[in-house]
């Protein structure tokens, strides 16, 4: 016995072209979000503010603010530190932003070599 589409699905070609018109636009969309996300910056800090680091959405680090209360020439290390502590923070922001909103652009959908 032959299978059939049921009434009113339409034709297999109109429904395959339909969804690769969806994920042309779709992928359109990404691209500038993509791009929007690259540029946008974000700021975190640490130690109370003593440290700060501004990101681009690259991410690539922009700026470096550090509080001259902090600064201890006999605890490098500890500078050390809170810039670390600093850029993985705006890293992370950076990171969750990016992907919630493709998440939302997509609505959850995870298509191979989409993205």
């Amino acid at each position: 016995m032959k299978a059939r589409l049921p009434k009113g699905s339409g034709s297999g070609a109109g429904n395959l072209q339909q969804l690769a018109m969806k994920a042309q636009k779709m992928q359109k969309e990404m691209d500038t979000l993509n791009s929007e996300l690259d540029e946008k910056e974000y700021v975190a800090t640490s130690a109370g503010g003593a440290v700060k680091v501004t990101i681009t959405g690259k991410p690539e680090v922009k700026n470096i603010e550090i509080d001259p209360q902090v600064l201890d020439k006999d605890d490098i290390e500890m500078l050390s530190d809170l810039l670390i502590v600093a850029l993985n923070e705006a890293i992370h922001v950076a990171s969750a932003e990016r992907s919630e909103k493709m998440d939302t652009l997509s609505s959850g959908i995870n298509v191979p070599g989409l993205f």
